[in-house]
């Protein structure tokens, strides 16, 4: 599978279903999923072009979408046979697209056999995708979707105390928020974004050094957790163990390397 192909896919559908919706919605175009669960007509549209394209571009491959999980939740069963599946998110972020903020992406991933070997994270305001194959690095490509692309390193590690990074504590109990929500002095910046993209785009240009989650649905990490791992930081679910598409609990951190992972697990989390 040829990366750029598929990143100039993913170009098509947000120039031609996304954009020209940004800052563009009426009222009927938003619905509530769930409380404060937004979807839109661009998310939809997006969804639908690129299930319909990537299918195409790889004949016998399957898609589980974020908006068709939502409407039928047992789509994510797909990411547990044999055929290749697309995992996309049609826009992430899309509480900033409604509120005309440009912080949203679209995320896609390849998965074969339970394993993420794929991602693409496009960022269409700002016309710059990270994407990459596993064992292949992750690469940062322009305007251009042609173009390699300069190669996307984590940042070295540092001491948690010099740590930036997201830390996305609303998905936590009551207690753990209260305890992460004291606990972020420990490092240098702690910020959220609501938009999975941009907090992987973060960590693959040299922004963040970490980034914490306790919801970790396939469209908002798959990609994500690859191309940080393949630029050489480490991800782990809180429990240690290796992330892959099919986890559908338990928490993600990502880290500089395993020996800050764990300081910054530490920090965060020990007694």
């Amino acid at each position: 599978m040829d990366v750029a192909v598929v990143d100039a896919l993913i170009r098509s559908v947000a120039e031609t279903e996304i954009l020209p919706r940004f800052q563009h919605l009426d009222g009927g175009d938003i619905r509530e999923k769930g409380p404060g669960d937004l979807v839109t007509v661009a998310d939809e549209a997006s969804e639908r072009a690129l299930t319909a394209r990537l299918t195409a571009l790889l004949p016998g491959s399957t898609v589980v979408g974020e908006e068709a999980v939502s409407a039928d939740p047992a789509v994510l069963d797909r990411l547990l046979g044999a055929d290749p599946v697309w995992i996309v998110d049609p826009i992430d972020g899309t509480a900033n697209f409604v509120a005309g903020k440009p912080r949203f992406g679209v995320i896609v991933a390849l998965a074969a056999h339970g394993r993420t070997v794929a991602g693409w994270i496009h960022d269409p305001v700002g016309r710059r995708t990270v994407r990459g194959r596993l064992g292949q690095g992750a690469w940062l490509v322009g305007a251009d979707a042609a173009e390699a692309g300069t190669r996307c390193v984590a940042l070295p590690p540092v001491a948690v105390e010099q740590m930036r990074g997201i830390a996305n504590i609303r998905f936590f109990d009551s207690d753990m928020r209260r305890q992460l929500t004291q606990r972020r002095e420990r490092v240098a910046e702690a910020y959220t974004q609501r938009c999975s993209a941009h907090d992987y785009l973060d960590l693959l240009t040299g922004q963040a050094h970490f980034s914490l989650n306790n919801m970790i649905k396939p469209w908002d990490h798959a990609a994500g957790a690859l191309l940080f791992a393949e630029a050489g930081g480490h991800a782990a679910k809180l429990d240690a163990s290796p992330y892959n598409p099919t986890d559908r609990t338990g928490g993600l951190l990502m880290g500089p390397d395993p020996d800050s992972w764990r300081a910054l697990y530490s920090a965060l989390f020990d007694a």
